[in-house]
């Protein structure tokens, strides 16, 4: 079933703040939703609410998720003024038709990275998914605005937009300072096999694990993984995970003398882990036995 997960999370503060900087840090909230097992991809989305306004991180794949999505955001009795897509796979955006029907004000903004790899792959991924599917895929293809700058804002409190100034802008994450929250991008797994078969070389491989350190570097209280199944426990425990499965896969790619070698190879490692077909598709693409995207 879908993962709701709701994180009030309040800055750790000293007396010295004083009781107004502490009330204000307790006025935003996170949401996550993740699909879990029953989504093709267990995506998470985030929804950040201040005291009269929402952001959305990300809009889902499958129709379902996004009106389950729209159905949170509702709930809330909150304005939606935002919707920020932090990477290009469409998982992150194809629910954006659902959204944005149901909020024709809210403005969705990416990074000019992002949207280029989005117009680059769009109609490709939209062949290959929509059969896949059928009712669920988007009726037509939103396609973000740029973003002005590296922030937005939820009731006046910063969200800072962090990688564009890195190796691979086009894959982003969310800073909340408030809340010592990283959200949004695809770089943190956890609990799943990590699909690698968007970075095909050594150089984005060294990108990501630069993005994952850059992580660290803010010392988050919480982390949401981009993707992840079961129960995660939402701290840099998942960002040393994704950072170890990429180190391993980098010694094993070259000695792996095909997909099926490199995948018996990971398995080893990580026996029991979930989502054997994304590790399947990434050890076809690595090792040039599959053309990716299509």
């Amino acid at each position: 079933m879908a993962r709701k997960t709701t994180l009030n999370i309040a800055l750790a503060a000293t007396l010295s703040l004083g009781i107004a900087s502490l009330a204000q840090a307790a006025n935003l909230k996170l949401d996550i939703y993740n699909p879990g097992e029953t989504g093709i991809f267990p995506v998470s989305s985030e929804i950040i609410s201040g005291d009269h306004e929402v952001v959305l991180i990300d809009a889902q794949f499958k129709k379902s998720d996004a009106q389950a999505l729209v159905k949170m955001i509702q709930q809330t009795g909150k304005k939606l003024t935002t919707i920020y897509i932090s990477q290009s796979d469409p998982d992150f955006y194809f629910g954006l038709d659902v959204i944005t029907t149901a909020f024709p004000e809210a403005k969705v903004i990416a990074s000019p990275e992002t949207i280029k790899a989005i117009n680059e792959t769009k109609d490709g991924k939209l062949a290959y998914w929509g059969g896949i599917l059928q009712d669920q895929a988007p009726k037509k293809v939103i396609v973000p605005e740029p973003l002005k700058g590296n922030t937005f804002t939820v009731d006046g409190e910063k969200l800072i937009v962090e990688g564009l100034d890195g190796p691979a802008a086009d894959r982003t994450f969310v800073w909340v300072p408030k809340l010592k929250a990283v959200v949004g991008g695809v770089t943190v797994s956890d609990n799943i096999h990590v699909w690698i078969a968007d970075t095909q070389t050594k150089a984005s491989r060294q990108h990501w694990m630069q993005t994952l350190d850059r992580i660290k570097n803010l010392k988050p209280e919480t982390v949401v993984p981009g993707h992840y199944l079961g129960n995660s426990s939402l701290k840099l425990e998942s960002v040393t995970f994704t950072q170890n499965y990429l180190t391993t896969l980098e010694k094993e790619l070259p000695k792996a003398k095909d997909a099926e070698s490199l995948i018996a190879a990971m398995k080893k490692h990580y026996p029991g882990l979930a989502d054997e077909s994304s590790l399947e598709l990434s050890a076809k693409v690595l090792k040039g036995e599959m053309k990716w995207p299509q």
